[in-house]
């Protein structure tokens, strides 16, 4: 079975992600670092039992040999919400399950978290990013370091093209009421966020 871990926001840079995602939840960003493997770095934002990141390309870091997860040396554009993370205890038995293309285990570890994630060999997860990434974490979980801002994910919504076929593959792994899979005209992610401040979305 799998579980809502995390939310992404990807952007040019670092920088531009934070300042766009604080304005839109009136929130400040936290915590955060740089992952080595893949040449990114990132900050987090704490929605209770998940939360969000905003993940960037590296300038500092050597370009890996190998694709960035989340497509992310393909981004273009303003600063979005492009993935969604889903945890799991068994990850080779949860990439069997999935459709092809969601990716091989990777061992990964940022300061003294440690995890285990599925990498696309190309970098982009089935349905066009649509389809979670898989992760499996090995101790501490960043939500639980996070501050408690006051903020916490309504709902989740992924429109796709081939949402009946995207809805079948994700449908019988996880069930949680908050995510929603919706047809449109293209790939999108949407999240309503409740905040001090009132409902706020997030695209």
């Amino acid at each position: 079975m799998l579980r809502l871990d995390h939310l992404a926001v990807s952007a040019l840079t670092l920088e531009e992600g934070v300042a766009a995602v604080e304005a839109a939840l009136g929130l400040p960003l936290a915590g955060g670092g740089r992952h080595d493997h893949m040449a990114t770095h990132n900050r987090l934002l704490g929605l209770g039992d998940v939360y969000l990141e905003v993940i960037a390309a590296d300038p500092a870091a050597v370009r890996p040999a190998w694709p960035r997860w989340f497509d992310l040396d393909r981004f273009q554009g303003a600063p979005r919400l492009t993935n969604w993370i889903a945890a799991c205890d068994d990850l080779e038995a949860a990439v069997a399950a999935a459709p092809d293309g969601v990716g091989v285990p990777v061992d990964l570890a940022r300061g003294d978290f440690r995890w285990r994630m599925a990498v696309p060999a190309d970098g982009c997860l089935p349905f066009d990013g649509a389809y979670p990434a898989l992760i499996q974490w090995l101790g501490a979980h960043p939500a639980a370091r996070l501050p408690d801002v006051g903020a916490r994910l309504r709902r989740l919504e992924i429109l796709h093209p081939a949402a009946e076929a995207l809805r079948a593959a994700v449908g019988p792994a996880i069930a949680d009421p908050r995510v929603v899979l919706l047809h449109g005209p293209e790939k999108r992610l949407r999240a309503e966020i409740d905040t001090p401040h009132g409902l706020r979305v997030l695209e």
